[in-house]
């Protein structure tokens, strides 16, 4: 028998947070199937850097401590860095985008819901404008840790047999750059970066973060609006493309789990802060994101455009909020 109240009590930030961070942990577990534990290491010094920029900066601001860190926003921001970034970069990239992350774009702006920008996509856009030959070394399947690890704390990086290209950045090089012309499906043919569906085992981590991200749709910590709409904004778009000519662009099936697609679908767009609010919002908002990764991942200088297209769509939450706000209970919509 169901005894009242029947109102949801709304969850507490560390709650929210929590879930997110189990949610993660199918993806991490794949991840460190195909790539090694280094992941892990790099995870541990993020989350430190984290907690320890968040706690600077609170202090500074005359904030109560306890409250701020034990709520977990830090360390989600953390694990969506190291996540985007191959597992052996230095551990000095990985506490510069971290405090980046925490300092400038959380912080800065007033913490914890004040934020304009996505606070990882930020520290991922500039890491890899300023870095980009360290954020483009993706260890081969089968590292052994103790190489991950010199890497990491700084060893020599002369490291071209032990590393290869992502997926889409493979793909985009080999179309770009063979002497004569090849074709989509000649690329992905010879080239070991590929498996079945998308990049060789990309596609059980991609169906990783599709597990976890479902469970927080089941847990109400997200709505269906946001990734449903930049999945099948990323599915269209790209289908349009390939719609055209097969030959000379990839399929949305290839599209949508290779990269951070499905990352950034259930844990990237649906930031609550930075991303839109209302209903019609949300989906503009992922569209919008879907559209721009399309046309970046196709046409631009970098293979993966889902950071830069989430900053850009960030720039336009006010406007999408102010367009798309539901007309108050008992008036008219003008």
């Amino acid at each position: 028998m169901n005894n009242s109240p029947y109102i949801r009590q709304p969850a507490s930030v560390q709650t929210v947070m929590l879930k997110v961070l189990l949610a993660l942990l199918p993806g991490i577990g794949a991840y460190v199937w195909l790539f090694g534990a280094g992941v892990l290491v790099n995870l541990a010094i993020a989350s430190a850097a984290a907690l320890a920029g968040e706690a600077l900066m609170l202090k500074a601001r005359g904030r109560p401590l306890d409250i701020y860190l034990a709520d977990l926003s830090a360390v989600v921001t953390a694990w969506l860095i190291v996540l985007t970034f191959p597992p052996i970069v230095p551990w000095w990239l990985t506490v510069a985008a971290t405090l980046f992350a925490i300092v400038i774009v959380k912080q800065l702006y007033g913490g914890l819901g004040q934020n304009p920008f996505n606070p990882a996509m930020a520290a991922y856009a500039i890491m890899i404008v300023a870095f980009p030959a360290l954020i483009s070394q993706w260890p081969h399947s089968g590292l052994d840790f103790a190489t991950q690890l010199d890497l990491i704390r700084g060893g020599s990086r002369n490291i071209d047999a032990i590393t290869g290209a992502t997926p889409l950045d493979a793909l985009r090089t080999g179309l770009r750059q063979a002497v004569t012309p090849m074709t989509v499906q000649q690329v992905i043919a010879g080239g070991p970066a590929f498996g079945v569906l998308g990049g060789k085992g990309w596609e059980w981590i991609a169906g990783c973060y599709l597990l976890g991200g479902l469970w927080l749709w089941q847990q109400r910590v997200i709505t269906w609006h946001l990734p449903l709409a930049f999945l099948a904004g990323i599915a269209v778009f790209a289908g349009a493309l390939w719609g055209i000519d097969p030959g000379a662009f990839a399929s949305p099936l290839f599209h949508l789990v290779s990269g951070g697609t499905l990352l950034g679908a259930f844990f990237i767009v649906t930031d609550p802060v930075s991303g839109a609010t209302t209903p019609r919002g949300k989906l503009i908002f992922a569209v919008g994101v879907a559209l721009i990764t399309v046309i970046i991942r196709t046409f631009g200088a970098y293979p993966d455009g889902i950071a830069f297209a989430v900053l850009l769509m960030n720039i336009c939450v006010p406007l999408i909020d102010m367009k798309t706000q539901p007309p108050v209970f008992g008036h008219k919509d003008d």
